[in-house]
């Protein structure tokens, strides 16, 4: 996973880009008609249930727009909150409440549809010893976001991209001509780069993960959509070898049963590309 500098330095260009995109050469709305020393007071309503995420987020994106603006949170990130909760409120110039206000309320919408998501899958495994991962299945430009929202929820981040961790999927493996030479390549390619990377490996049947447990070096093999039964045999073959991932349009119904099944890890893209946002809104106090 990347380090916390990376993944704040990814949160400042989110900020940075999303402020470009919306204000461009000015907020003319606000210009035209709230005098520049105006000041004034809004509220984070919530209009939703869910678990709440991206008031962190909030306080950034308010700094960003105007260090002069004072953040008063009454609700953190990663707490259940229901209709008419108020989460926190924001004083200062109107015009930079304003010109903040898309952006705070967009994140956070997404972020908490994200958390609560998430969320309930956590409530699933309870018990099982099984951790949920998001995916690469992302908004573009957002992914920092999003993958902040998941560990809010209380779930766990896959890799980041593409540079921080290796993932032999099938298009890998059958581009470079079997599952072992392309271990073995990568192996190779890592070493002649002094590069430190888990190397995570795909598998599509049994015979797969045969061969897979072949080579060492791996770090998590990927059980990718099989069934109940042969979920349950892939993890007695591989026992302690290494960590398991099952993957695969595993839904809040399959989960549980998934996890039962003795795996590690279970991978969900629906955490991600697959939510409805929370009803959130900014009200002048």
């Amino acid at each position: 996973m990347i380090s916390q500098k990376k993944f704040d330095k990814e949160i400042d260009i989110i900020i940075a880009n999303a402020i470009r995109e919306d204000v461009g050469a000015g907020d003319h709305s606000s210009l035209a008609c709230i005098p520049e020393e105006a000041t004034g007071k809004a509220k984070l309503l919530v209009k939703d249930e869910g678990i709440i995420a991206g008031v962190e987020f909030a306080r950034r994106v308010f700094e960003f727009v105007d260090p002069g603006l004072s953040l008063d949170v009454q609700i953190e990130d990663g707490t259940y909150v229901k209709h008419g909760d108020i989460c926190f409120y924001v004083t200062g110039l109107s015009q930079s409440i304003l010109k903040a206000e898309r952006l705070v309320l967009n994140a956070m919408q997404r972020m908490s549809a994200i958390a609560t998501k998430t969320n309930e899958y956590v409530k699933l495994l309870k018990g099982t010893g099984t951790k949920i991962l998001d995916t690469r299945k992302t908004t573009p430009g957002i992914r920092a976001l999003e993958k902040w929202a998941v560990k809010i929820g209380g779930g766990e981040n896959h890799r980041f991209a593409l540079y921080d961790m290796i993932m032999l999927k099938d298009n890998h493996i059958d581009f470079c001509g079997g599952i072992t030479k392309a271990i073995a390549q990568t192996k190779d390619y890592l070493k002649s780069r002094n590069l430190d990377l888990k190397i995570i490996v795909e598998a599509r049947n049994l015979e797969e993960i045969e061969e897979i447990l072949k080579s060492d070096g791996v770090y998590r093999i990927l059980i990718d959509n099989f069934n109940y039964e042969d979920t349950r045999k892939a993890v007695q073959m591989i026992g302690d070898t290494c960590l398991t991932e099952s993957s695969g349009g595993i839904t809040l119904e399959t989960v549980r049963k998934y996890a039962e099944c003795g795996v590690d890890y279970i991978s969900s893209g629906a955490l991600t590309h697959s939510v409805y946002n929370m009803d959130l809104s900014l009200k002048a106090v």
